[in-house]
């Protein structure tokens, strides 16, 4: 989760996450290149006293000015592509989660195992322990395996939701009627705060999701569990 004074995008915890980072790496650093070297001209003009009274047309510095900007819009356009393509790509599912967004709580589904579901419910300031986020912590956790393709199906109830994860980078709109899906692979355990991200009414921002990372053998015994309570 991000952290007092975090300037940068938070730890991946997926091989897209991964891939999103080395994407935004490489667009700032050609940003930078290009601020650098126009900086740089323009600077220069003000320190130079020549003027040439001939200059009618240049064709040669127009044809740079023109394909030296297309070329470096090629390096950005085709990563972006290729990060687009492995976004969408939906590999074979371990494990399906199904979401579907309410006002104000996201309600969860396991469909592979009996329909296992849980509504969850962020956790009151009052009603907090103190090793709790505010905000952030919810009264059912999602559990999820690590080291597995995870399939999220995602729609609403009401009106548009949102249900983003930023350390797994996954963002997927649940909109009323329709079914949304997209799949990541969690690398490590852990806990990942997440967040609706749309606007659709007054508290909004309250609407919190917490995914809790755990091997394969922690999983199948919450699993367990849950199948016979």
């Amino acid at each position: 989760m991000s952290t007092w004074a975090n300037l940068g995008l938070q730890d991946s915890a997926s091989p897209l996450m991964e891939q999103l980072i080395f994407f935004h790496d490489h667009a700032l650093l050609i940003l930078v290149m290009i601020t650098v070297l126009v900086g740089y001209l323009m600077f220069m003009l003000f320190l130079n006293n020549y003027v040439n009274r001939f200059l009618l047309h240049g064709q040669l510095i127009e044809m740079i000015w023109t394909i030296l900007p297309a070329i470096i819009l090629l390096f950005i356009a085709f990563p972006s592509l290729r990060l687009l393509y492995l976004l969408d790509e939906i590999n074979e599912p371990s494990v399906t989660l199904k979401s579907i967004g309410h006002q104000w709580y996201w309600s969860y589904e396991y469909s592979d195992f009996n329909n296992i579901e849980f509504d969850s419910y962020m956790i009151p300031t009052n009603e907090l322990s103190t090793d709790g986020f505010r905000l952030l912590d919810v009264d059912n956790r999602i559990v999820l395996p690590m080291n597995s393709q995870i399939r999220i199906l995602v729609t609403a109830a009401d009106v548009i939701h949102s249900w983003t994860i930023p350390a797994l980078g996954v963002k997927v709109d649940g909109t009323p009627g329709r079914l949304n899906q997209t799949s990541f692979f969690i690398n490590r355990p852990g806990l990942f705060y997440g967040q609706c991200s749309e606007i659709c009414g007054a508290n909004h921002s309250f609407m919190p999701i917490v995914i809790e990372s755990v091997p394969v053998n922690y999983f199948i015994k919450w699993i367990s569990k849950n199948l016979n309570s």
